[in-house]
């Protein structure tokens, strides 16, 4: 019988990953990942599993945090969403944990390498078959990269298609992502069978744990229903904001359209619409994700673009101190 547990929702992945217990299935992720010459052999979770942080957070916690025996420091997250600024914010984890080992006195030529790594079930970006991306600080003309700074690894799994009768013979990586995206297919057997080796039956027997025990089976239904209630979220505010957005801007395009051309007016109502329309349903997402009382749709029609994107940094950063 199908296990029936899918490991990107955020109870599984953190608790696969995210357990002291279970670091060889961490260290084989980050070595498929990494697929460096100097793999990793042990690791420190900074942000361990705990049954607490799933009963009182409303948000969706995908993140695991971790330090090498090098001294390297990982922020490794599932990405279910997709999610507005993904990109920028890998960015910024990645810095956030490299100015973050500096204390008072310490010396800059200590620091070490800060990585942020996010397997995304979404694909972001289009235009590319690539689904592995690996970028660091590097020099465009010589190609030198600096090196002990910041790193992001982003994995597109959507872009993946691994049939079962292969599994076994893909990268390390590609085993991971079938894990990921396929593990609620099969039974535990089986799984083992696909895809041998410590670091996956580490990863397989919490997933069967958490499909045979009561209170693992009822904190994973209630985190999936809240993974799909923020997709619905997500998805809502998106769309109203979008066309709230566009109807004021073809309004607006409008009577300037009088003065200036009422197609070209037109055409620039609609992209300004757009943008503030997009805006819009940012600020109604992110009042939704802090818990407080969401603005009016109509009142937010009538603020300027720029304060709107004000409102969008401040609810931003609220969040960001929140889940810190």
């Amino acid at each position: 019988m199908p296990l029936g547990i899918k490991p990107i929702i955020d109870f599984a992945f953190k608790k696969i990953f995210g357990s002291p217990e279970n670091e060889s299935a961490l260290i084989g992720l980050l070595n498929a990942t990494l697929a460096s010459k100097h793999p990793i052999v042990s690791v420190e979770i900074l942000n361990p599993f705990s049954y607490q942080e799933f009963q009182q957070e409303k948000l969706v916690v995908l993140d695991v945090r971790c330090r090498d025996a090098e001294g390297r420091y990982f922020n490794v997250e599932m990405q279910a969403s997709s999610v507005v600024g993904l990109l920028s914010r890998l960015v910024y984890y990645a810095c956030d944990l490299y100015t973050d080992q500096m204390r008072l006195g310490d010396s800059y030529q200590f620091l070490n390498s800060a990585i942020s790594i996010c397997f995304s079930n979404k694909i972001v970006f289009t235009d590319t078959d690539q689904a592995h991306h690996d970028f660091e600080l590097v020099d465009t003309a010589s190609g030198r990269v600096l090196e002990n700074s910041v790193g992001i690894h982003l994995v597109e799994m959507p872009k993946y298609n691994l049939p079962e009768e292969t599994v076994s013979q893909s990268s390390k990586l590609e085993q991971w992502i079938f894990l990921l995206t396929r593990a609620q297919d099969f039974d535990a057997t089986t799984l083992r069978r696909l895809l041998p080796g410590i670091e996956f039956g580490k990863a397989i027997n919490v997933i069967e744990v958490i499909s045979l025990r009561s209170e693992d089976k009822q904190m994973y239904d209630q985190r999936e229903k809240a993974q799909r209630d923020f997709e619905w979220s997500l998805t809502t505010a998106r769309q109203e904001g979008y066309e709230l957005g566009v109807a004021a801007g073809v309004e607006q395009g409008i009577e300037k359209g009088i003065e200036k051309g009422i197609e070209k007016g037109i055409e620039k109502g609609i992209e300004k619409g757009r943008q503030e329309g997009e805006l819009i349903g940012q600020v109604m997402l992110l009042e939704y994700l802090l818990g407080i009382p969401q603005s009016n749709r109509d009142e937010l029609l009538l603020i300027e673009k720029e304060n709107l994107q004000a409102m969008v940094t401040d609810l931003r950063r609220r969040l960001r101190n929140r889940n810190t």
